[in-house]
């Protein structure tokens, strides 16, 4: 079994592999763990080398050979206790971040995010605000992040964030609950797998094809005439 969570601490997967195969022998020889691990001897030695430097691994020499085991699990609390330390700190500083951030912000921004963790970083941004306005809805990201949407969309839902959905007419039978409002476009809106959302003073475009895109154009003028077009269709257009 690997410790996968000691990454939080820091260390690398070589070093978890290692740490977690001493931890499950016991004392332990380099061909012990080279059995156990399936890694390179010349890794093993450098990787040994970094968790004693680090205080989690000791050796004791027997007949001029050398066994490892684990130090004391103390060790590992004490770093732990570092890290927090370390976190609150910089906990501290980010009112401070955000500060500068807000402030050398132009009128009109623009960012470009791509793949998985680009479209989850726009959708965790969402959840600032107390509205959500898409156009062309099609479940893109409940299908292709089934987990980080459940997790998302408890987490709007516990803010109370209104979600406006306009979705594609061929998903009439795929809704999901408590997603939030819906309305259904005509067939003539189903072309490309692209959705508008529209938030704050926030415009984004989705492109969600073969590869993951987003587009955020950040002014006020133009979300407000997005809001507007968003209501045409929403009181006109759609229907339920």
């Amino acid at each position: 079994m690997e410790i996968e969570q000691l990454r939080t601490l820091g260390l690398t997967k070589g070093e978890v592999k290692v740490y977690s195969a001493i931890l499950n022998l016991g004392i332990s020889s380099i061909n012990n763990i080279h059995e156990k691990t399936g890694l390179e001897r010349r890794a093993i030695y450098d990787i040994i080398n970094k968790l004693i430097e680090k205080g989690i691994i000791s050796y004791n020499v027997e007949k001029g050979k050398r066994t490892y085991q684990c130090a004391s699990p103390n060790k590992l609390k004490e770093e732990l206790s570092l890290k927090r330390k370390e976190l609150d700190n910089f906990e501290k500083v980010l009112p401070t971040i955000e500060e500068i951030y807000k402030s050398s912000k132009p009128k009109i921004n623009t960012e470009n995010f791509r793949g998985k963790e680009g479209i989850k970083s726009v959708w965790n941004d969402m959840l600032d605000y107390p509205e959500l306005r898409w156009i062309g809805s099609g479940n893109y990201v409940p299908k292709k992040l089934p987990e980080f949407f459940e997790n998302w969309n408890k987490r709007r839902r516990d803010k109370k964030i209104d979600s406006y959905h306009l979705f594609r007419n061929e998903i009439r039978k795929e809704l999901i609950k408590n997603a939030g409002f819906a309305k259904f476009l005509p067939e003539e809106f189903s072309v490309n797998p692209a959705v508008i959302c529209v938030y704050g003073n926030k415009v984004v475009n989705f492109l969600f094809g073969e590869e993951l895109f987003a587009f955020v154009i950040e002014s006020k003028e133009l979300s407000e005439n997005y809001k507007k077009y968003h209501k045409y269709l929403w009181d006109k257009i759609a229907k339920n």
